[in-house]
């Protein structure tokens, strides 16, 4: 096996949020790199998205080309049998993935393995720009799999959140490298030295000999007390971090020590959950800035902090290129030109116990109707959480699952009131929706950051934009070139049964 070192690369100074699940596509992801800027693609449930893109639109030119390159055709022929043999009909139930847990048979890894390598690789097609990944830390199980499948497309980035990843950059060299692995795993009622509470992953059957390279590693973190934590505990070297703000999308760290709610049932911020950037400054690696960044004035602000740039999400979330359904697309930008739309930060939405934001969409989970009106269901499982049993056995549950089957589980009722199932909503956000077989369709689940309604300043007379728009509306170019940087906007108060 060989192994080469990540190149000396100038540092982007955007980077475009990995929105999971499928928002951040390899579509948007390629627009962003190809205008020399990094792209992201969501690692998120990823084999169940290319099973279910299968189903839908099989293999076209394109995607053929990027099969026949994967170097384990049998991994790429039992895929396609499974799930691209027969087109799915509309309004038809998806053939469903199996739920992975600890000791799946092999297949399932070999699925998420080549679904990854897909999206890496068409996100790098075309263009010489760089190219990242990003995957929750919260999502144990398939991680190791997803970064082999990246490492063989040729990342140039691994981008982590949602928790403390300290094991994750040796991980990456484990792999490159072409031995095996071990990570921890978090089971509730097993001390870390119990054996269930490890996992390891082999990438021999996927990488052979080939010669892989490294990808930097950069850590998603909410403070500067994290970043010096994993920069200090990590088992190889950090390449940089995101430095994100509450205002964020998707799932925020929640404050730091005891906290309380607003009116709205937000959690309140406060002075001890301010970053101090002497610090992160300090460790003298790169840093980018996420959260409540729509403009080229917040832009100059990050780079007059010490940071090398920004992270966006929101205003891509809502670009032509992004992977979210097209018809909720354009009426979530209706709504926002109509300023009817406002976003809650929920402190239960989320079966992991961190803050989500959530839109107040009509017709999506974040409207109190269809939210009551779902039948509590999870049958995705990536947020599940392991626990041991009581005969000492790994097991599985969700606190957005059936609420008797969960109490059944050992699981507390307070923590299934006003929870709701991410992703089944996220992946009908996606436009990969599961149809029930009585006919039911799962409803999305749109999550945004709190100046959502900043995506207004793209749009103007127009009914859309590119992801060409954003980074050119945000070029910090333009606050030195006298151009108007900002644009006001009114904000409302949120409401609705996830805030």
């Amino acid at each position: 096996m060989n192994a080469t070192p990540s190149p000396t690369i100038a540092s982007p100074w955007l980077i475009q949020g990995g929105m999971g699940i499928a928002i951040s596509n390899w579509r948007l992801a390629r627009a962003v790199a190809g205008l020399g800027q990094l792209g992201v693609v969501s690692g998120t449930a990823i084999d169940a998205v290319f099973a279910r893109r299968l189903q839908d639109h099989g293999v076209d030119d394109e995607l053929r080309g990027v099969l026949d390159r994967f170097p384990v055709p049998a991994i790429v022929e039992d895929a396609l049998h499974r799930f691209a043999h027969v087109r799915r009909r509309a309004g038809a139930p998806y053939k469903s993935v199996a739920m992975l847990h600890a000791h799946s048979p092999r297949r399932g890894f070999d699925l998420v393995v080549l679904a990854t390598f897909v999206e890496v690789a068409l996100a790098k097609l075309g263009h010489g720009g760089l190219v990242g990944i990003n995957l929750l830390t919260k999502v144990q199980i398939p991680t190791a799999a997803s970064l082999c499948g990246a490492i063989l497309a040729g990342v140039d980035y691994v981008m982590m959140g949602a928790g403390v990843p300290t094991h994750i950059p040796g991980v990456l060299e484990d792999i490159t490298q072409g031995r095996p692995s071990t990570l921890p795993f978090s089971v509730t009622g097993a001390d870390s030295d119990h054996p269930a509470s490890s996992l390891t992953f082999d990438p021999t059957p996927y990488v052979a000999d080939a010669t892989l390279r490294r990808p930097r590693f950069i850590g998603i973190v909410s403070s500067h007390v994290l970043a010096t934590a994993l920069f200090k505990r990590s088992n190889g070297p950090v390449d940089g971090f995101v430095v994100e703000r509450p205002s964020a999308g998707g799932h925020n760290a929640p404050p730091r020590g005891a906290y309380a709610l607003d009116d709205q049932g937000s959690p309140i911020y406060g002075p001890r959950d301010e970053v101090d950037f002497s610090v992160i400054n300090a460790l003298g690696v790169p840093y980018w800035i996420g959260g409540g960044v729509t403009s080229a004035a917040d832009v100059v602000d990050a780079l007059a902090l010490g940071a090398n740039g920004v992270q966006v999400g929101t205003m891509f979330a809502y670009c032509e290129e992004s992977g979210m359904e097209s018809d909720l697309r354009h009426r979530i930008l209706r709504d926002l030109q109509r300023h009817c739309l406002t976003v809650s930060t929920s402190v239960t939405a989320s079966s992991t116990g961190y803050p989500f934001k959530v839109v107040n969409e009509v017709g999506t989970i974040g409207d109190d109707d269809v939210y009551a009106a779902r039948p509590r269901k999870c049958d995705l499982g990536y947020l599940r959480e392991a626990y041991l049993d009581d005969r000492g056995h790994t097991a599985y549950r969700c606190a957005a699952e059936p609420t008797n089957v969960y109490l059944r589980k050992g699981g507390s009722v307070e923590a299934t009131v006003s929870t709701t199932c991410l992703c089944n909503g996220l992946m009908a956000t996606a436009g990969l929706a599961q149809v029930r077989a009585d006919g039911y369709v799962e409803p999305a689940l749109v999550t945004s950051g709190d100046r959502i309604e900043d995506v207004t300043a793209l749009l103007g007379d127009r009914e859309d934009y590119h992801a060409r728009d954003v980074i050119e509306w945000l070029d910090p170019a333009r606050v030195a070139a006298g151009a108007p940087a900002t644009r006001e906007v009114t904000t409302h108060t949120p409401t609705g049964i996830l805030s």
